[in-house]
């Protein structure tokens, strides 16, 4: 079973992305900052991890340059689940390792799953 990362601090959004991760037979876990994320990914090494930008205490670009400098945990794909779609935004977050973004005012939960699905076949998985 795979395990994905969810790390956001909407609880709403954390709360649907998680039921519908979990109703696709995912094994999930979730972090409501980027602090704890960095500390799961760490400790749990994911197999793919949907990452919020704006959060407290660590935003999602700091969690994404954390997870690059660690050669183990550089090879996990992240999707962006974010507020914002600014090309400069989706630029910095591509040169830091992001295989994907999702807007959330355009949020889709099959479109979600859809890009879960294809990143992780992406990598043969």
């Amino acid at each position: 079973m795979k395990k994905i990362l969810i790390i956001e601090d909407e609880e709403i959004m954390l709360d649907l992305i998680r039921r519908k991760m979990t109703n696709e037979g995912y094994e999930v876990i979730v972090a409501r900052d980027g602090e704890e994320g960095l500390r799961l990914i760490k400790e749990g090494q994911p197999d793919l991890i949907l990452l919020d930008l704006i959060m407290p205490k660590k935003d999602g670009f700091s969690v994404m340059a954390e997870v690059q400098k660690n050669e183990a945990l550089k090879k996990i794909p992240i999707i962006i689940v974010s507020n914002s779609g600014q090309p400069v935004e989706l630029s910095q977050a591509r040169k830091l390792g992001a295989r994907d973004w999702l807007v959330k005012t355009e949020f889709d939960p099959r479109e979600l799953v859809e890009k879960v699905k294809n990143v992780l076949a992406e990598l043969g998985e």
